[in-house]
């Protein structure tokens, strides 16, 4: 067993043991894939402020997010085709999740199916949903989520229509993969990989088919996804789908300070600033350099989440030191989910809740709730209203 000190080591071992498309689908941005680096380099502009001689004993990392009580202020959140990257991979990030006391968010577009994972787990969890063409559909997904006791509604605001992101073109993404002689010759490297999808039969888009109008095996899928991202989606459904959903909501992809005075009004308790991890417009700014414009904006009318580009410890501290309320991370479990399974996710909350401890202390800080911007070393422009004429 490697000594895992960090989530790098995590990600090593997962790109030797994944199949090429699906790492290529996590590790991936639209287009050039600036924004995509940018979400990472960009916390790495920004400094810690080190701190001595102050009592650091009886230190805490706990606080809520949205009234829910949580270890470290950290979310998984809703990754596609997780179940693609090891199996049952849904059930076992949710498993994680639960025993480490972060939230779990499921997305419309997993493996596993919002039964298998409300059954599988004892803790209410999150989910994730698209505003799709199929409103019948949507409805019934709502209720499915419902009757499974999800106690968060996690809107996506930004995929009305999907980014392209070029390795997924060129590997042929699918699931479970297409046979072709380069996916062949892939697959022949990843036994572990395979022996494991073998033991399961969860390989297919679980909330999908058989639930979607006249989808039911992979081959009626392709067609049923492309068609149901609607670009005709505005703020009026968003609110219709707040004022519907019985439970708390959380408004995901917002990157601009218009949009969020707007997703205040349609009485959220919470937005995530989000370029949906440089997923969907290439060249937008990264989720922590607008942060800071967000939280001056709404921070006390709404709860700020922020993802995108966190990748330890320390990019939570300095998140929450701007203002944020809550932080999700989604590369980072997957690559401890694809290395080692819920072993390899509790190693990602583990390795994540010691960076941002410590990092804290040498702050100055006993409580994750007293960090503010006085922890902080912020280069001059570094928020995008100081920076460009905004």
């Amino acid at each position: 067993m490697p000594v895992i000190t960090n989530v790098d080591d995590l990600k090593k071992i997962y790109k030797r043991r994944t199949p090429k498309m699906f790492y290529d689908y996590a590790e991936t941005g639209s287009w050039t894939e600036q924004t995509f680096h940018d979400n990472v380099n960009d916390f790495a502009d920004i400094r810690l402020r080190q701190k001595v001689a102050i009592d650091m004993s009886g230190r805490s990392t706990a606080t809520q997010m949205i009234g829910q009580d949580v270890s470290m202020p950290v979310a998984l959140a809703p990754v596609g085709m997780t179940g693609m990257q090891h199996a049952d991979g849904e059930i076992k990030a949710a498993r994680a999740a639960e025993a480490f006391g972060v939230p779990f968010t499921l997305s419309t577009m997993s493996i596993c199916s919002i039964e298998d994972v409300a059954e599988h787990t004892t803790n209410p969890f999150w989910f994730q949903v698209y505003v799709l063409r199929d409103e019948d559909f949507n409805r019934r997904l709502l209720d499915r989520a419902k009757a499974a006791g999800c106690t968060t509604l996690v809107i996506t605001a930004d995929l009305q229509i999907l980014g392209q992101r070029h390795k997924d073109l060129k590997n042929g993404l699918s699931a479970p993969p297409k046979l072709t002689l380069a996916s062949i010759a892939n697959l022949a490297t990843k036994v572990p990989w395979g022996l494991e999808m073998l033991g399961t039969k969860r390989r297919f888009f679980g909330n999908i088919v058989g639930h979607a109008k006249n989808v039911e095996n992979a081959a009626d899928l392709g067609a049923w996804t492309h068609e149901q991202f609607d670009p005709t989606l505005d703020w009026k459904r968003i609110d219709k789908m707040v004022k519907d959903w019985d439970g708390k909501v959380i408004i995901k992809g917002i990157l601009d300070v218009e949009d969020a005075k707007r997703a205040v009004k349609t009485g959220a308790d919470a937005i995530i600033v989000s370029n949906h991890g440089g997923r969907q417009l290439d060249g937008a700014v990264s989720s922590i350099r607008i942060l800071s414009d967000i939280v001056d904006a709404v921070g006390d009318k709404i709860e700020v989440h922020i993802d995108s580009g966190i990748r330890s410890g320390q990019d939570v501290l300095k998140a929450m030191a701007l203002g944020a309320k809550g932080t999700y991370i989604g590369r980072a479990f997957i690559y401890g989910l694809g290395a080692m399974g819920q072993e390899g996710v509790t190693k990602t909350l583990e390795v994540i809740h010691k960076e941002l401890d410590m990092s804290m202390a040498l702050c100055g800080e006993q409580h994750v709730d007293n960090l503010n911007p006085n922890n902080l070393l912020i280069p001059k422009d570094f928020k995008i209203s100081e920076a460009y004429d905004f």
